[in-house]
């Protein structure tokens, strides 16, 4: 395991070359919400837990102290932002020294060398703003699992930005499984950040803006690895997002676990890794050289959507907004500063079109992972992409279909066929099965609202069928709207006028209207 902590360790490694960012210059482009931010701490009474500097024996409910970003529509003028440096004071928090004095900020953690760089960095503005009031709606949530020890707010960039696009981001620090310290990426401590995502996510389901069933887990590096074991335990996670995670990396650890099924890892999952590392860095570094090239997991993965992508011009740490701004670039291997921040911005791309493309069911998205890089715009020389080949070829049938439908109670059929139809263009949705999934779901009061979701659906699948229009009708009468009801028995009567029933219930509607 003491090579495991190597690797770790080395890969996180900043060397002594400052690097010229900031926020601005990074340069994502937010959508259209506001970015809301709140931290709080919980704890999980399952678990018990030492603050070890505290020099005492006593035991306490193991502490999950919670980032959350997410969607406003509150007017922001005039507000004061969250900065920077309030996000180094979180991660002083999570190091267990909530009571640093700001002048010790980067002078206390290994990974903040105090430099005027640095300096200049605490006081940028981001995007987010403190307690804003949340967004209306049932918006789609991301679970973030940060690297190896690291801060909840590691990622704070990207998280702002798929925020600003309608998702609520959640994350907690990455802890060791009995105090704040890792000791190496062990089993046990990959099921403890595993069993604390799962908390993240009980936790999020409780929020009424959180879509219970629109749950994504995403983390970088060691958390790369955790997300795909919780994943695999917990079928409330949707689709996973790898940031150069260590399940490249790290694969055999995972599969130690008890808890690890291969055959479970049966959702869409994005990676997105670090360029080669170049022989001599490898060599000077006693890293192995099956990290530029092996990716056994991925190759395992049969029966789900899988994309590879190799950024190359970014190495580990520049997957992270922290590594981003406040590590010192590696002579020996990194590219220019310009081309590292576009690149991270290509990453935020390329994570928001997954997400809308796997839980949103966009069209668009799903067009936009399966084109080339240069069909998306992006200059050459970036990035290269591999897919999953098995997935792409697989079938795609109406049990499928509805199977799928019927996680979002129908909400989104439509566009969750639009999309299909641009992967599995041989997809076919018969008439019958539809006017009878339908009445299936008629007759029980609870689910008629998604009886009426089907029919409205499959007349516009097809819109010369008497019998669906037919069948539209009794749902609405059924649900007691009258007027609806008239309507859609009069477009069947007017299809097929040999239609005894909607002429006879017309015939009594009318009169009862009359």
């Amino acid at each position: 395991m003491k090579t495991l902590l190597a690797t770790f360790i080395l890969l996180l490694t900043f060397n002594p070359l400052f690097a010229q960012t900031s926020l601005h210059e990074i340069g994502l482009s937010n959508g259209p919400y506001a970015v809301g931010f709140t931290h709080y701490t919980s704890h999980d009474s399952t678990r018990l837990y030492s603050r070890i500097l505290d020099y005492t024996k006593e035991k306490i409910p193991r502490p999950i102290t919670t980032s959350i970003w997410y969607p406003s529509e509150e007017k922001v003028n005039g507000l004061s932002p969250v900065t920077v440096k309030d996000y180094v004071r979180i991660l002083a928090e999570e190091e267990e020294w909530e009571y640093l004095p700001d002048y010790y900020l980067l002078d206390w953690f290994r990974d903040l060398p105090n430099s005027p760089q640095n300096q200049q960095h605490l006081i940028e503005k981001s995007t987010a703003y403190f307690d804003l009031t949340w967004s209306d709606g049932s918006h789609p949530t991301v679970i973030y699992s940060p690297s190896y020890q690291a801060s909840s707010v590691e990622n704070f960039a990207l998280c702002e930005y798929l925020a600003s696009h309608g998702y609520v981001v959640i994350s907690s620090p990455s802890r060791g499984a009995d105090t704040r310290y890792l000791e190496g990426g062990t089993v046990k401590e990959l099921e403890t950040q595993a069993r604390d995502i799962e908390f993240l996510i009980d936790k999020a389901i409780q929020i009424p803006s959180v879509n219970p069933k629109k749950i994504a887990a995403m983390g970088f590096s060691f958390g790369g690895l955790s997300n795909v074991l919780s994943q695999t335990r917990d079928n409330r996670i949707k689709a996973v997002v790898s940031l150069d995670g260590s399940i490249k990396y790290a694969y055999k650890t995972l599969q130690e676990s008890l808890f690890f099924k291969i055959e479970n890892a049966n959702v869409p999952f994005i990676h997105m890794a670090q360029k080669d590392i170049p022989k001599e860095v490898l060599k000077s570094d006693n890293l192995d050289e099956s990290l530029n090239n092996e990716f056994a997991f991925f190759e395992e993965l049969s029966q789900n959507d899988a994309f590879q992508l190799k950024f190359l011009h970014m190495t580990h740490s520049y997957f992270s907004t922290f590594g981003l701004l406040f590590g010192n670039r590696d002579p020996r291997q990194d590219h220019a500063d310009s081309l590292i921040m576009e690149s991270y911005g290509i990453v935020a791309e390329y994570t928001l079109n997954f997400l809308n493309a796997y839980l949103q069911n966009q069209s668009e998205a799903i067009q936009y992972l399966n084109s080339s890089p240069e069909e998306n715009k992006i200059g050459t020389g970036y990035l290269t992409i591999k897919r999953n080949e098995i997935t792409k070829k697989a079938s795609f049938d109406f049990s499928d279909f509805n199977d799928l439908t019927k996680a979002d109670d129908y909400i989104s059929i439509n566009e969750t066929y639009d999309s299909l139809k641009s992967i599995y263009p041989d997809l076919e949705l018969p008439e019958g099965k539809l006017n009878y999934l339908g009445l299936q779901l008629l007759y029980n009061r609870e689910t008629t609202p998604k009886s009426i979701r089907v029919f409205e659906f499959a007349t516009q699948i097809y819109p010369t069928s008497a019998n669906l229009f037919d069948s539209l009708g009794e749902a609405y009468l059924y649900q007691g709207d009258t007027s609806m009801s008239i309507v859609n028995y009069q477009k069947s009567l007017d299809l097929n006028p040999q239609n005894e029933n909607a002429a006879t219930v017309l015939k009594r509607l009318k009169g009862v209207n009359n």
